[in-house]
């Protein structure tokens, strides 16, 4: 594993994070803008988790707790820096989040097609449950 050091987004870095996104991060999100991301660390300034190397944004994971669940989603390793452990600090990141807010269970978003991000959660010890589906229904712009 390279040398990373991890810790929370702040506010004023959306806009890199969003091209880190681009570049990183499997498919998009309605919410995948500036206002999103800033709106996500001002309600919960511990929940989008970055990975740097030299400098350099080298991975991502949110890890939202809204008192009743732990879950997961935008885990995402820069193409140039994948298999050396990032995704792992990243997830360790998370999990001692959820367990210091007395979180019981991590729920990861997994785009089907995704079939490297699956074995990446698989190996961090993360099962597939075939008997739920995510509904979503996107609400208009205010």
């Amino acid at each position: 594993m390279i040398d990373v050091h991890i810790r929370p987004a702040t506010a004023g870095e959306a806009e890199n994070i969003l091209a880190f996104w681009k570049e990183a991060a499997e498919g998009t999100s309605i919410t995948d803008d500036v206002d999103g991301v800033t709106r996500l660390i001002e309600r919960d300034p511990e929940a989008l988790i970055l990975a740097e190397a030299g400098g350099l944004l080298v991975g991502s994971v949110i890890a939202g707790y809204d008192g009743w669940r732990c879950s997961l989603y935008r885990l995402a390793v820069r193409p140039s820096h994948c298999s050396q452990g990032i995704s792992a600090a990243l997830l360790d990141a998370a999990e001692r989040r959820f367990l210091a807010v007395g979180g019981r269970r991590g729920d990861a978003m997994v785009l089907e097609a995704n079939e490297r991000a699956q074995r990446a959660w698989a190996s961090a010890g993360y099962h597939r449950e075939d008997h739920w589906r995510c509904w979503v229904k996107p609400f208009p712009a205010a």
